[in-house]
């Protein structure tokens, strides 16, 4: 394809892509208000459990609508996730070779899913990181949070386990491309425990090693899995080696 044609098609998936986003957006701004109520009831038990008041306020006349917006915006994105990656992938497919394909689909197959299981973690442990937060201010202090800065946290500690989920697999694709070898992730074991130990004790209130335990299991497992798959990747690039080796040899 000429370089014209490559924007034409660059451009006709942006747009479908687009479409995908705003009709997400639509239907999540209907439920925009299922998801206030949602985000709020953690602050609604720092007043059962603390005795304080505590609540969401909106800093200026425009930030309920404003709000409203970004979350319709931030649901279309989730909703219309497989239009848009598909997108993706049909732009970029074209040029890659037949491992490539076989791959990229591995890695997309295994992201979205430990994606989406690490941003319900995430939203698991939300009330109790909210509830320890909220315990350092004084007693005889009240609790006024603004609605943006509240979703915005929300937002991004949900993303942020999200992502840890996914690490696993940057580390396989890291093996892939030859940058590390599985040798050197399980080295690293000690101090990748320790990491995931010490995020998971700032998640988590030190009162509920529950919610701890929860979600430092299946990040310590999915390490293991990335070493794993690491190890047979490279046990079968030295076989192949080996094997052209002899044959050179011969």
């Amino acid at each position: 394809m000429s370089l014209g044609a490559h924007l034409l098609e660059l451009r006709k998936r942006l747009f479908i892509a687009a479409i995908g986003v705003v009709v997400g957006a639509i239907a999540g701004w209907f439920l925009s208000e299922f998801v206030l109520d949602a985000i709020r009831g953690p602050i609604t038990e720092i007043g059962q459990q603390q005795g304080r008041v505590a609540s969401i306020n909106w800093d200026n006349i425009g930030g309920a609508f404003d709000l409203k917006v970004q979350i319709a915006l931030t649901i279309g994105f989730v909703v219309s996730s497989p239009v848009w990656l598909y997108q993706i992938w049909a732009f970029l497919v074209p040029g890659l070779t037949r491992r490539e394909k076989i791959y990229s689909v591995g890695f997309l197959g295994a992201s979205i899913p430990l994606f989406l299981a690490g941003c319900v973690a995430g939203w698991y442990v939300l009330p109790h990181i909210v509830i320890l937060l909220a315990s350092f201010a004084p007693s005889e202090d009240t609790n006024l949070i603004t609605a943006r800065g509240y979703y915005d946290f929300v937002l991004k500690l949900v993303l942020a386990v999200g992502i840890a989920f996914v690490l696993p697999v940057f580390l396989v694709l890291l093996n892939f491309v030859g940058v590390l070898s599985a040798s050197s992730i399980i080295k690293s074991w000690r101090v990748a425990i320790l990491a995931i130990i010490l995020f998971t004790a700032i998640a988590t209130p030190a009162a509920d090693p529950t919610s701890m335990i929860l979600l430092a299991i299946p990040m310590i497992i999915l390490f293991f899995a990335a070493y794993g798959v690491a190890w047979i990747h490279d046990w079968r690039v030295a076989r192949a080696s080996d094997r052209l080796d002899s044959e050179l040899a011969a």
